[in-house]
């Protein structure tokens, strides 16, 4: 099952804001402004006229004009970047935006979508659908809902989802705690080799904050006899 069937969230639609502001390519800079400080967001995906993403315009675009209105526009494009002063320049958002915009799918997962924005250095992502059209938008405290999730929820979806599928059988021998999106595992298993990977599925599982391992491998046999010889090493005649 998917995150939206169980209603975990687990890929950016079930996250995302629908309701979202964009921008035409000729909104004017003052507008832009003015929309960006009513809706209280940093930042503004930009439509063509068939509402396509073409790019986004952000506070930093915005802010080029301040930065360059007392420099020499002709040093300033010797000496700094000629996309920078260009956007110094601009009057609309087709000349300020940053092109091409970084976007998501809905169906992106919300760790991808998390590292997206980390390489990027972006606080929100426009998601699209596959022809580039605007779906809505998701920010980084959108993300950060998953990890809101109760404990006791987590605990059925590590077993269900780590536990089960790896270990059959011994299941049931393995304790599954969760305390505040802290995974603990604890029990045994059939074989070590399978303690890394048990701690790893479960990291997968969306609200888990951390996971502590105390599985251990099946109880070693005591030798009652160690002072006789080996049975393979018999006397020889």
């Amino acid at each position: 099952m998917t995150g939206s069937e169980t209603g975990t969230p687990a890929l950016v639609k079930d996250v995302m804001t629908h309701r979202v502001l964009a921008l035409r390519t000729g909104a004017a800079f003052k507008d832009i402004v003015e929309a960006m400080r009513a809706w209280r967001v940093s930042a503004l995906p930009v439509l063509d006229d068939a509402g396509r993403v073409v790019g986004v315009v952000s506070e930093a675009d915005l802010l080029r004009k301040e930065e360059y209105r007392d420099a020499d526009t002709r040093r300033s494009r010797e000496e700094r970047h000629v996309a920078e002063a260009r956007k110094a320049a601009a009057a609309t958002a087709a000349d300020l935006m940053t092109a091409p915009a970084v976007t998501v799918g809905p169906g992106t997962g919300l760790g991808q979508a998390a590292r997206v924005m980390a390489r990027s250095g972006v606080k929100r992502l426009p998601v699209v659908a596959p022809d580039g059209t605007l779906e809505g938008i998701v920010s980084r405290s959108d993300l950060l809902t998953v990890f809101l999730r109760d404990d006791e929820d987590i605990a059925g979806d590590v077993r269900r989802e780590a536990v089960e599928p790896l270990l059959a059988a011994q299941a049931p021998d393995v304790r599954v705690e969760v305390r505040d999106g802290v995974v603990t595992l604890a029990g045994r298993v059939p074989d070590t080799a399978l303690v890394p990977l048990a701690a790893r599925l479960a990291r997968g599982v969306p609200g888990v904050v951390d996971v502590h391992s105390a599985l251990a491998g099946p109880p070693r046999r005591p030798n009652l006899d160690p002072d006789l010889p080996d049975t393979d090493r018999a006397a020889t005649p």
